[in-house]
């Protein structure tokens, strides 16, 4: 089969695990007789240095014309100092708003060689850590009305929390049907005792849940949830949450995994188009160095392949490499730890790569 994929690699480390994101694109290709073409396009901070803004027009409309977008990074000090319309990261907030990415998706699950990275007990591990956290990506707090005024004790700032029922609506939808594929468990995180607006999301998910007989509908606050992600990671299958509450959760919920650099992501619309992308940053101080961590862009891959492109033996493949790469003993500095062997960025992606059959 035939796929178009927008390769869209941003800055700093973006460059170098987007690279081997494509390496083992190809390899799926070469073992199971696809073909991949790539469009490359800039956003982010190299699309500002070379055509003065975060994201071209062309940009979008060649996307509108690919399967699914594979993303690196954006951002980093040296565009700190421009205006906030004008940064990198607004390129990415575009390709979120002109394609409705309104899902974000954050598997963390703890990799069986890389226990020892986890900052949890081996206690809580054993019970283990798989789980599928998803939040709305474009409403609420970080979106709602925002400014500065003066008040009762001088000059102060708001950011005004809300959610309407549809938007609630399609990312619970989002939620069950993911539930489904999975262990038929939710666990909608909200502040229903204190938020008005959880108060409508926590009615929204109970309505949008008869839909769903099948999976198991439980509330939590955002408080108990933090907690138990810490304590009792094992509860989870599929988090529901607001884009705040799901910005917290899913970092807390990945570093019990011992790495950011294994965490992969996905952003979907209605349609399941979606933007795939390592949850890291652009760490711009190893940027080049081949030493930033791919396998979480090679994840995201997976998860393009799986969700995008409806390849199911292919997205596992890349998964049995995965894992088969870790018990080989190979590792990069961020996961490193005696007895292994350290290897490079692009030395990770090829003996991942290698491992795909």
């Amino acid at each position: 089969m035939n796929f178009k994929i927008a390769v869209i690699p941003g800055d700093g480390i973006g460059v170098d695990v987007v690279n081997e994101g494509v390496k083992v694109l190809d390899r799926i290709g070469e073992i199971y007789g696809h073909q991949f073409q790539y469009e490359h396009i800039l956003a982010g901070g190299s699309c500002i240095d070379k055509h003065g803004t975060p994201l071209q027009d062309e940009s979008i409309e060649i996307c509108k014309g690919c399967d699914a977008i594979l993303f690196g990074a954006v951002g980093g000090p040296k565009w700190d100092a421009l205006p906030r319309e004008q940064r990198p990261e607004r390129g990415l907030a575009r390709l979120r708003r002109e394609f409705g990415l309104f899902a974000n998706l954050r598997p963390a699950k703890i990799y069986e060689d890389l226990k020892e990275k986890s900052p949890l007990k081996n206690r809580i591990i054993e019970q283990g850590i798989d789980l599928m956290l998803i939040r709305d990506l474009t409403g609420g707090i970080y979106f709602g009305k925002k400014g500065r005024r003066e008040g009762k004790y001088g000059l102060e700032a708001f950011d005004v929390e809300c959610y309407s029922v549809m938007e609630i609506t399609r990312v619970a939808r989002k939620a069950f049907e993911i539930a489904l594929q999975r262990n038929k468990r939710v666990i909608s995180v909200d502040k229903a005792n204190a938020l008005e607006a959880s108060k409508l999301w926590r009615d929204t998910v109970t309505e949008v849940a008869k839909e769903y007989p099948e999976v198991e509908l439980k509330h939590m606050l955002v408080d108990k949830a933090a907690m138990e992600l810490a304590c009792n990671p094992s509860i989870f299958d599929v988090i529901l949450t607001t884009s705040i509450f799901g910005d917290i959760l899913s970092d807390e919920a990945g570093v019990t995994t011992g790495s950011v650099g294994m965490l992969a992501s996905a952003s979907l619309n209605e349609n399941n188009f979606g933007l795939y992308e390592p949850i890291h940053g652009t760490a711009p101080d190893i940027a080049g160095m081949g030493i930033a961590n791919p396998l979480a862009t090679i994840a995201s891959v997976a998860m393009l392949l799986e969700i995008a492109l409806n390849l199911h033996k292919e997205a596992a493949a890349i998964e049995r490499a995965i894992n088969q790469v870790l018990r080989d003993g190979y590792r990069t500095s961020d996961i490193y730890t005696d007895g292994t062997q350290k290897v490079t960025t692009s030395e990770m992606g090829t003996l991942t790569a290698e491992r795909i059959v």
